[in-house]
């Protein structure tokens, strides 16, 4: 039985860890050639060797054009097409008042969750457009929805995913291309000291708290919710925010 990406080429930034290593992982297992994209470049081969023949790694800076237009030709050099793009990659400050986040932070946060997802949007068109359509998921977050204090200049970012999401689905659907974008509520990855603030077990079970469902999010129900969008199930799904947030934006 094939899987449900089967011949489908899928580049995931951010790929080598947390939310993009699981967005990696499931698409390689639902059949789909995945292009491991990552700055952490042994991060990024070690997790296409672990999967196997359908994956490749390349490291990637994605706040660079050069870097973007490299990691665009290069699943192009393997597998001879693109069909998914997913803008993972991410950054945050740690959680403080809004004021004492300096302007280096700042500007990192900005090239990494709004100007990537532009210039990998610019290298990947022409290619999706050859294939006759495609597919880009936008990772924003649930921060983007319901913000909180803390973290407000990542929030205002998430915001800018989800609004920037939108539009790119308006305009390229002549195009065939599908653009969504997905919401999670924070997980235990690398980024949870830097949304807590201070990570202590009082800290993360009140945070707990504040989900419904009672836990924080896996990568594998980030991965699950973006193999559903890239496949041709949500062939009419488009310009969505998806919450995979366990209730915590209700």
């Amino acid at each position: 039985m094939s899987g449900r990406l089967e011949g489908k080429t899928a580049i995931i930034t951010g790929g080598a860890a947390g939310f993009g290593e699981g967005i990696a992982q499931k698409y390689a297992q639902e059949g789909a050639a995945v292009i491991i994209a990552d700055l952490d470049g042994v991060a990024a081969r070690n997790l296409a060797d672990a999967i196997g023949d359908t994956a490749h790694a390349i490291e990637t800076d994605v706040t660079v054009r050069s870097d973007v237009k490299a990691m665009v030709a290069y699943a192009i050099e393997k597998t001879g097409r693109l069909d998914v793009v997913v803008n993972n990659a991410g950054y945050t400050h740690r959680n403080c008042p809004l004021a004492q986040v300096d302007e280096n932070n700042f500007d990192r946060i900005l090239e990494v969750n709004a100007k990537a997802i532009y210039l990998t949007t610019l290298e990947a068109l022409p290619e999706l457009e050859k294939q006759g359509g495609g597919v880009i998921i936008n990772t924003a977050s649930t921060a983007g929805i319901r913000p909180r204090p803390g973290l407000t200049w990542y929030n205002a970012s998430k915001g800018w995913v989800i609004t920037a999401t939108k539009s790119m689905a308006v305009e390229l659907a002549p195009q065939n291309i599908r653009v969504n974008a997905l919401c999670p509520v924070a997980g235990e990855t690398g980024m949870l000291e830097l949304f807590m603030g201070e990570d202590t077990p009082e800290k993360r079970q009140q945070f707990r708290d504040s989900i419904p469902l009672g836990r924080f999010s896996k990568p594998e129900d980030i991965a699950n919710a973006a193999l559903w969008l890239a496949s041709d199930e949500a062939q009419f799904i488009t310009g969505v925010a998806l919450e995979v947030d366990g209730g915590r934006t209700i």
